[in-house]
């Protein structure tokens, strides 16, 4: 594929690009330029022309909106649940950013490399993820698979392998890793009211100091518990942050191709209607 393609299909598959499409009146110029290039059925819906854009995805290019929805698809949705397991994306660690984290009792970060990836970022990004998180698994496709299993040999990390047929398979399984964590990593990663939450769950106050010195003495505080019980009180903070309720039914509602779209857009929240209307509109 040439690069102006790949950065063609890497902008429709986007939160914003999707939120853009269905809060507006008009589809994007762009996304019907991609519809000229990949989509072979006439008279297509919007819909049907977003599922075959996906389907050329997975047999020529799997970048890593795909990679993101079929960890929701099939370890979110199916292996886990969407009530009582929470996720979130790209959050700031350190100077990385997680792509993929699910938490249920523990919490647990996808990193993804496709194929198009290299490797030169992942020793000092698993360093920064285990600062707050105790499991890690990698996600690579079948190329680079040889190449993270000889660069994991060694690493508590696991391995998901992405196969030709759209599955995923655990490769190598992640063991648990405290070595690493850090309060400085756990502090930055909460907001203010959950830091809070936690400071007044252990000690029933709150620091009495002027605003310059509030952010200081709060960690200062933080670092007196004891730092795994500070890791699970994170967690729950980063878990209730995203928590589908049951009544949304997401994975009854939302076609199998925007369900990551669907989960993580802020605008649409659970108006599951908006998709819909979207899916089945002629182009």
């Amino acid at each position: 594929m040439k690069k102006f393609d790949t950065y063609m299909v890497n902008k429709i598959f986007t939160v914003p690009y999707l939120d853009r499409m269905i809060s507006e009146d008009s589809i994007p110029d762009s996304f019907f330029e991609c519809v000229r290039r990949y989509v072979k059925t006439d008279d297509a819906t919007i819909g049907e022309a977003i599922s075959e854009i996906y389907h050329f995805m997975n047999y020529e290019y799997r970048n890593e909106y795909y990679y993101k929805n079929t960890i929701l698809n099939q370890l979110l949705i199916k292996k886990h649940d969407l009530y009582n397991t929470a996720a979130l994306t790209e959050l700031p660690i350190g100077n990385s950013k997680a792509d993929f984290i699910m938490i249920n009792d523990r919490g647990i970060v996808y990193e993804i490399k496709t194929d198009l990836d290299n490797l030169i970022r992942l020793e000092n990004q698993l360093k920064d993820y285990y600062k707050v998180f105790s499991y890690i698994y990698v996600v690579v496709g079948n190329k680079q698979l040889p190449h993270v299993k000889e660069f994991l040999k060694d690493q508590k990390v696991g391995i998901y392998e992405l196969t030709a047929s759209g599955r995923l398979i655990c490769r190598k399984k992640a063991f648990y890793n405290r070595d690493n964590l850090s309060y400085g990593a756990m502090f930055q990663v909460l907001r203010k009211a959950e830091f809070e939450s936690i400071i007044l769950k252990h000690f029933h106050r709150l620091p009495e100091v002027n605003s310059f010195q509030y952010y200081r003495e709060c960690k200062k505080w933080l670092e007196r518990i004891n730092i795994v019980t500070l890791q699970k009180d994170v967690m729950k903070c980063l878990k209730a942050r995203t928590l589908m309720l049951i009544e949304n039914k997401l994975e009854e509602k939302v076609p199998y191709e925007l369900r990551f779209y669907a989960y993580f857009s802020k605008k649409i929240g659970t108006n599951y209607q908006d998709i819909d209307k979207l899916w089945n509109a002629r182009m």
